[in-house]
C-alpha cells in the first residue's frame, strides 16, 4: 500500500446490504479501557461534520460530499430525518455514525466509520452495534440498509456481515481521485 496521488484513476466496487429484521443482540457493554462517550448533535454546522468525514474517509477516498454547496450539506444535516452521532473517548472524536430516515420504513446508515488512531482498539464493533440498534429504534422502521466498497477498511463488508446485514447488489465503478490517498494508514 502506498499514497496514491491526486488525478489518479481507481477502480472499486460497491457492495449495498440490508437488515430486514431488527437484531438480536442487546446494546454493547463500554469497550474495555477509558470509557467512550456516544453524543447526538443537535444542529449540527457543515464544518463540524465536513471534518468527522474527512478524519474518517480522508484514506478511503470518500470525497462525494465535497462536491455539495454548504446550503446542500446543511439542509440534509438538519432534516429531522437525519442523525449524527460521535464516539468521543480521552476528549475527542473517535468515530461517528449518521443515520438517514427519510424515506419510509427505510434507516440508511449513511455514514459509518473511526479515525486511523482509534482503528484496532476493538471500538468499530462497539460503534457499528449502536449504530444499528439506534437505527432499529426509530418508529416504523422495517429495513435498515448500508453500503461498502473496496476502498473501505478491508473488515468493513465482514463486520457489516457478521451484524446481520446481507448484500443484496454489486457494482463496478471508476472515478478520479481529487485528493491524495494515503492507504498506508490503514492498518490490516
Amino acid at each position: 500500500m502506498s499514497t496514491t496521488p491526486a488525478g489518479t484513476e481507481i477502480h472499486f466496487t460497491i457492495t449495498w446490504l440490508e437488515m430486514t429484521e431488527r437484531p438480536t443482540f442487546p446494546w454493547p457493554h463500554q469497550p474495555v479501557g477509558q470509557p467512550a462517550a456516544l453524543f447526538k448533535a443537535e444542529n449540527p454546522p457543515v464544518w463540524f461534520f465536513l471534518g468527522l468525514y474527512d478524519a474518517v474517509g480522508r484514506d478511503y477516498a470518500w470525497q462525494d460530499l465535497y462536491d455539495r454547496s454548504e446550503d446542500e450539506l446543511e439542509d440534509w444535516l438538519q432534516d429531522p430525518g437525519t442523525s449524527l452521532y460521535t464516539l468521543m473517548r480521552h476528549g475527542w472524536p473517535h468515530g461517528f455514525f449518521m443515520l438517514d430516515h427519510r424515506k419510509k420504513g427505510i434507516c440508511n446508515l449513511a455514514y459509518f466509520g473511526l479515525v486511523p488512531q482509534a482503528i484496532g482498539r476493538g471500538l468499530g464493533r462497539y460503534l457499528l452495534q449502536n449504530a444499528v440498534l439506534t437505527g432499529w429504534e426509530q418508529p416504523g422502521v422495517e429495513k435498515m440498509t448500508v453500503n461498502t466498497n473496496t476502498l473501505d477498511h478491508p473488515r468493513a463488508l465482514g463486520l457489516y456481515q457478521r451484524l446481520g446485514f446481507e448484500p443484496v447488489r454489486r457494482q463496478d465503478f471508476t472515478r478520479l481521485l481529487k485528493r491524495p490517498v494515503d492507504r498506508n494508514r490503514i492498518p490490516d
